[in-house]
């Protein structure tokens, strides 16, 4: 019985001591994209962004007006003329794409509001710098793009 409780502590040892070793391996991962410590290939990433924060991106998508479409979800058509007067009216503006990504879209140290009100609900292509912290997407410095 006296050998067996060794044993025991001896395997709880190693064990812990295998989970210490590969820490580092984890923390690598994840600085590379993984989820949870775990690298993910591109085939499992579906629609998350592979671009690198702070690199130049183009993006495709509807322009919406970000206070009602986080507070209840208004988009579309419906919306257009509400989306309009929101974004006029200072409201935070955002690009949702089709496969559900949304980024807030700031003008070149400035809102992008006059440049996008018109654009409510329409689908635009806006090229800028793409920002990612916290799950925030972001382009910056946006220009349309024709």
């Amino acid at each position: 019985m006296k050998h067996l409780n060794s044993l025991s502590k001896i395997l709880a040892l190693l064990a812990a001591g295998a989970a210490l070793a590969l820490l580092p391996l984890a923390a690598n991962a994840a600085d590379e994209g993984g989820m949870g410590g775990m690298k993910m290939s591109d085939e499992h990433m579906g629609h998350m962004d592979m671009a690198k924060s702070g690199s130049e991106i183009t993006v495709t998508g509807e322009v919406l007006d970000m206070a009602c479409y986080l507070d209840h979800g208004a988009s579309g058509e419906k919306h257009a003329d509400c989306a309009k007067m929101c974004i006029s009216s200072g409201l935070p503006v955002g690009l949702k794409t089709a496969d559900g990504k949304v980024y807030l879209l700031l003008g070149q140290h400035k809102p992008a509001n006059d440049m996008l009100a018109d654009h409510a609900a329409q689908t635009v292509t806006v090229k800028g710098k793409y920002v990612s912290r916290d799950g925030i997407n972001l382009l910056e410095n946006i220009e349309l793009v024709n």
